[in-house]
């Protein structure tokens, strides 16, 4: 009997740490502050300056959110944002277990990953592509073959160039990079042969290395794939306010600006140009406001 009272009281217990985790305004509005989960280098979409500075795309979309959030919430100072840095293999597990609050890095929203977190409205639209050295020979899918591929742990790419039916009868090999920044070093240090990832990713690597020149994409995009801010799964009071902000920024048309601002305009710190226009696609997210999973965008619901 004392057994099992010991046991459902620890039943009880996680239920309510759980409930806690699950309900990020009231921690906004009893502590003043959130935790971002943010990216050390996912291209303009969220990236590091130094000294715990993040910046990009998805980060003042978050920013802005979280601001909104505050003044919704009367709170008589800003919300005090902790940032940390989260990697593509650790991303979920830390917002699921309430170490991060909101994720606003370059991950995929497709169903698998809809089964453990919530995806806000959709900003972005990425297609995948494979970047390689201007003097390679490789110019697409087929060329591959017998080639040393890079992509970055925890990411879907590789897998979705295992799926495209351009690569049937294609053998290469996998190498791993431990974030992005290290997957384009495989690539820079010919280590690799090819870099696959998010086609702004890639890009924006290859603007601020050594010798943009020497890096191009090649070949047709392997696919699109729609990127999304997360939150905790059934959190949808906090997924609420955050879609409110991002439907609001994109029905008065600012999210363009916004958008121009990191992928059109020289970005710090090295004032280069990522060059990247929005898609159809990404254009069409913002016009209709959607979660829709890469499966979903695949089937034709834009």
């Amino acid at each position: 009997m004392k057994k099992t009272l010991l046991v459902a009281a620890a039943l009880l217990a996680a239920a309510a740490a759980q409930a806690q985790t699950s309900d990020t305004l009231k921690k906004i509005k009893d502590t003043g502050s959130v935790v971002m989960g943010v990216r050390g280098s996912s291209g303009v979409l969220s990236y590091t300056l130094g000294e715990g500075k993040y910046v990009g795309y998805h980060v003042e979309l978050c920013q802005r959110a979280i601001a909104d959030i505050g003044k919704q919430l009367g709170l008589s100072k800003p919300v005090d944002i902790k940032y940390q840095e989260v990697t593509s293999a650790n991303r979920i597990p830390l917002v699921q277990n309430g170490t991060v609050d909101i994720e606003c890095g370059s991950t995929t929203n497709n169903d698998a990953r809809a089964k453990d977190v919530s995806f806000a409205h959709t900003a972005y639209v990425e297609e995948v592509h494979i970047l390689t050295k201007a003097n390679s020979p490789i110019k697409g899918i087929a060329d591959l073959n017998g080639k040393t591929v890079a992509t970055t742990t925890g990411t879907t790419s590789v897998q979705l160039l295992r799926k495209n039916e351009r690569a049937s009868g294609i053998d290469f090999k996998e190498v791993f990079g431990k974030d992005h920044a290290d997957s384009f070093q495989l690539l820079e240090s010919g280590k690799a042969d090819a870099f696959v990832m998010d086609g702004q990713i890639v890009m924006g690597l290859a603007s601020k290395s050594k010798s943009p020149a020497d890096y191009h994409i090649v070949g047709e995009a392997l696919s699109v794939e729609p990127i999304g801010i997360m939150v905790r799964k059934d959190d949808t009071a906090f997924l609420a306010a955050v879609n409110k902000t991002l439907d609001g920024l994109m029905a008065s048309g600012e999210i363009a600006k916004i958008y121009d601002k990191w992928f059109l305009q020289a970005v710090p710190p090295t004032n280069t140009k990522v060059g990247l226009p929005a898609s159809e696609y990404t254009k069409a997210a913002w016009k209709t406001p959607n979660s829709n999973s890469t499966e979903a965008l695949a089937a034709g619901k834009k």
